[in-house]
């Protein structure tokens, strides 16, 4: 909530969104931006804006011309009496509709060039010039509320952390390069020839060894700087979240502390239905069956279902040749009031061919009637046992999709989420949130087939050494789990692993030798040596939380001044070229690309 700032001065005795009838007679002093201007012959209206909100001010006589002359977006400070709007022309859209402001006298603080783009309308200026004008972007109420909200809800969200017993520290921006899942930015050192900082991907190692310290509750609004590509819910090149770590908790504690601030923050900002604590806890194999992706949305009621067995005879030649060679036969199913156009569903089809690279068929159930594109190779005990295995009453559209069950799902994932759209099968007025648990220790790199982390290094498995050392590293279960909210993943954590016996064997697994691992991580490594307690937490993004309450579909739009997608700082010129004095202070030669070989 926004306190009120004492803001008399000799610029402004109310502010813009401040008058009401109330103040009918008084003489004020506004200043702000022109917002608009409305020429109706002898009269000019301006409506006046600042921070707080506008006012319609009106200018006559000889102040109307002087007035006129002046673009949108200049800045005056206007003097005169609040009076009554007539009847008829009271605006109930703004809260200060029922007055206006009789002009007596006015100044110029500052004229404005012709714009490069409408502050007022959306003229749909290309995002490359409105990042390069930022500062005029922001002064559009949707964008600047996005803002101000952002400001709330960390401010919300740190009056809720020290509730919880939590107590905030900042931790050191120039670090160690650390193998989190991306590239580092990397700083190089003046003092140290030939060596580099790195800008932290997370302050993950900092808060374990806080724990290490003594300290039980840490918290921070943390920034994390990472080198990848851009992507709509995620702003390249750096980001905030939520970092929190706790020291002698279970999964469970952690859970609970996570609940308090989202159902906190999300009920204060928004009149949409919350979920209330606890979250429903769904393990990482199981959801992935289910809704093929580990962030599901869950306002779509609607999982993946497997009806292999019900196809075991088919005479659908696509289908049988996936069950005879060791392939799945996935379903999703809607009940609908109304079948869909054949366009629909041949332009469904498309979308899932694009895609995967592979079809899917569809089947329409419609009382006793069955259609669809494969409805002439599906026999009447095949069509009764998926009425009733998908539990379906009268009208529904079945999509069936084949393949490796680890290819298919995926794809089925997303056709759940287009279908739900298409059909509007949801409610879209709740915050539907839950934990992934259980994610699998390791994975297969597709391009080395090594074994690798598949999430946080720094987890504790189940099982803890002996898993290690006895285990297929691919069936190890680490204590790692994640927070969704409608399809979006907003936060990840575990319990750490505070073994460095464990540490190094969890790290030998992924092909880190324990000297590397001791070089890496030496810091940690000694603090574990001398009494580490359990300990774990979680990082819930900042940015994603402000753009789902926003109700924003890019992170850029809940961003002071974001990057554009080609990583670039269009307004201060970022990066930039350096002189070469710079250079050989730290000691750095260039190696530029053949320009022509691009």
């Amino acid at each position: 909530m926004e306190l009120k700032p004492q803001i008399k001065s000799i610029y402004r005795s109310h502010t813009c969104g401040e008058l009401r009838k109330s103040h009918i007679g008084a003489e004020v002093t506004l200043s702000g931006w022109i917002h608009r201007k409305r020429d109706h012959g002898g009269i000019l209206f301006v409506d006046l804006r600042d921070h707080y909100g506008l006012t319609q001010v009106v200018f006559s006589g000889s102040l109307k011309s002087k007035v006129d002359t002046l673009r949108v977006e200049s800045v005056i400070k206007v003097q005169g009496e609040v009076i009554a709007r007539s009847e008829e022309t009271v605006n109930t859209a703004l809260d200060t509709g029922e007055i206006e402001v009789k002009a007596e006298s006015f100044e110029i603080l500052s004229e404005a060039q012709v714009l490069p783009f409408q502050i007022a309308v959306d003229d749909n200026a290309p995002e490359a010039l409105r990042l390069k004008y930022r500062f005029l972007e922001l002064r559009r109420k949707k964008l600047h509320d996005n803002i101000i909200l952002r400001s709330d809800v960390i401010y919300e969200i740190r009056k809720v952390m020290y509730s919880l017993g939590f107590h905030e520290f900042q931790t050191p921006i120039l670090t160690s390069s650390s193998p989190e899942g991306a590239r580092d930015f990397i700083v190089p050192s003046r003092v140290h020839p030939g060596k580099f900082f790195a800008l932290p991907q997370a302050p993950q190692q900092f808060k374990q060894l806080l724990m290490v310290s003594g300290f039980d509750r840490y918290f921070q609004i943390a920034p994390c700087f990472r080198d990848e590509d851009p992507r709509a819910d995620r702003s390249p090149g750096e980001f905030y979240q939520l970092d929190f770590e706790m020291a002698f908790v279970e999964q469970e504690q952690v859970f609970e502390v996570c609940e308090k601030v989202f159902y906190e923050v999300f009920t204060k900002f928004s009149s949409k239905k919350v979920s209330e604590p606890p979250f429903v806890r769904i393990p990482y194999n199981e959801c992935m069956e289910s809704y093929g992706t580990d962030k599901p949305d869950l306002r779509i009621k609607e999982k993946i279902r497997d009806v292999t067995q019900i196809f075991t005879e088919t005479e659908f030649k696509v289908f049988k040749r996936q069950v005879e060679g060791g392939g799945a036969i996935k379903a999703l199913a809607f009940e609908v009031d109304s079948i869909p156009s054949r366009k629909y569903f041949d332009d469904t089809v498309k979308f899932f061919e694009e895609l995967s690279g592979s079809g899917v068929a569809y089947l329409i159930f419609d009382g006793d009637t069955l259609k669809g594109s494969i409805s002439k190779f599906v026999s009447q005990k095949e069509s009764s046992e998926l009425r009733e295995h998908l539990c379906l009453g009268g009208k529904a559209v079945v999509f069936l999709g084949a393949g490796k069950e680890k290819e298919i799902l995926p794809h089925m994932g997303k056709l759940r989420e287009k279908v739900a759209r298409d059909l509007s099968a949801f409610d879209k007025q709740q915050y539907i949130f839950c934990f992934i648990t259980d994610y699998p220790m390791y994975e297969l790199d597709e391009k080395t087939g090594k074994v690798v982390f598949s999430h946080n290094p720094f987890s504790m498995p189940k099982g803890g050494l002996e898993a290690l050392n006895f285990q297929d590293p691919l069936s190890i279960i680490g204590q790692q789990y994640d927070v969704v909210c409608n399809g979006v993943e907003l936060s990840s954590g575990a319990i750490r692993n505070h073994s460095p016996e464990i540490m190094y064997r969890a790290f030998e697994i992924a092909g880190y030798s324990r000297e590397e691992v001791r070089r890496k991580f030496g810091g940690m490594l000694r603090a574990f040596e001398f009494g580490a307690p359990p300990h774990g937490g979680m990082a819930p993004g900042i940015d994603r939380i402000v753009m789902l309450l926003a109700e924003e579909e890019a992170i850029r739009d809940v961003r002071c001044f974001p990057l554009a997608q080609t990583v670039e700082d269009l307004l201060m010129g970022a990066p930039s070229e350096v002189s070469e004095e710079q250079l050989r202070e730290v000691h750095i030669k260039l190696d530029l690309p053949d320009k022509e070989k691009g």
